[in-house]
């Protein structure tokens, strides 16, 4: 395949996505300390498998990763468990809002997948089994060495999910009530919320999920895998059929790639065996996802051709 000039492409990208700034969309307003983020910004970063980097517009300035996090705490707990996380947790897409409490009932308190915010809960439920009280601190820690640098919590942002987050709590205890949840609610949701208030770059990002184009080796130390090549495959494809809550399929016709989004405004998104790429804009469409990074992940797919399909 040729060689893509990508800053060439990145900069086209935020020419084009600038203008639109403020345009449309909202930021999570139910989240306190999501609401007060200026809207109009935009980044966008990636990393190619042999290390070439490239970004524009506010790809350096940090911001709450939520549901991208989720990423992470699937591949630890994958790492550790195998196929038997599988048992609390589908594989299917839910085609209802990532925090709704419907299908819960019907389906015995077993989240659709881990991607979902009950799914997410499961995964920190089997994480706390797994690590103890160590387990934000394990959490963080792979986040640190996937992105080659130090990254933190947001306490403001932790507190504040804490402060509101009645539904999370409503979906944790009815899957405890279910028998689905080991360890206490307050303490699962502990996890779950500090996880989703890591802030982050794009260019961190970018580096961070570098793992999932490499068939699961880790982005910064070739001789040691995070996840086999199937583990790693299997995290893409439920990326590319629930990474983006119930607008997957969008993603799917308008993208074709691996995405995984989050309601603080970044995507990001994978071509196995290419790059990763990191896109950021906090203001979301009707389904949470970002309004102005999904456009622009559109624009990067039309560029390069760069598509799973």
């Amino acid at each position: 395949m040729p060689s893509l000039d990508f800053q060439r492409v990145l900069d086209e990208i935020n020419a084009e996505i600038r203008p639109q700034l403020g345009a449309g969309g909202s930021v999570a307003s139910y989240i306190p300390a999501l609401a007060r983020v200026p809207p109009a910004q935009f980044g966008i970063a990636l990393r190619t498998i042999d290390d070439q980097e490239a970004c524009a517009g506010d790809a350096l300035t940090p911001f709450s990763i939520q549901s991208i996090s989720k990423l992470v705490t699937l591949s630890l707990a994958r790492q550790r468990m195998g196929d038997g996380l599988w048992q609390r947790i589908g594989r299917e897409p839910s085609g209802s809002p990532f925090n709704s409490l419907v299908q819960l009932e019907t389906e015995q308190g077993k989240p659709r997948n881990p991607f979902i915010n009950a799914g997410a809960i499961a995964v920190a439920d089997r994480l706390l089994t797994l690590f103890g009280a160590a387990a934000k601190a394990d959490v963080l820690a792979m986040m640190c060495t996937l992105a080659g640098e130090a990254v933190a919590f947001d306490s403001e942002v932790a507190a504040s999910e804490a402060g509101s987050g009645y539904r999370n709590f409503a979906l944790a205890n009815f899957m405890k009530s279910f028998g689905k949840l080991d360890n206490a609610v307050e303490a699962v949701l502990d996890l779950y919320f500090h996880q989703c208030s890591i802030a982050m770059s794009c260019v961190q990002l970018a580096r961070a999920a570098g793992y999932l184009c490499r068939d699961g080796v880790h982005p910064w130390a070739p001789d040691v895998s995070l996840l086999t090549e199937r583990q790693t495959r299997r995290i893409n494809s439920l990326m590319l059929t629930c990474g983006t809550y119930d607008a997957a399929g969008e993603f799917a016709f308008r993208i074709g790639l691996p995405c995984k989004s989050g309601v603080g405004g970044g995507i990001v998104a994978v071509v196995p065996d290419r790059l990763t790429l990191a896109v950021w804009s906090p203001a979301l469409d009707a389904t949470g996802n970002s309004l102005l990074g999904m456009k622009a992940l559109e624009l990067f797919v039309a560029k390069t051709g760069l598509s799973v399909f």
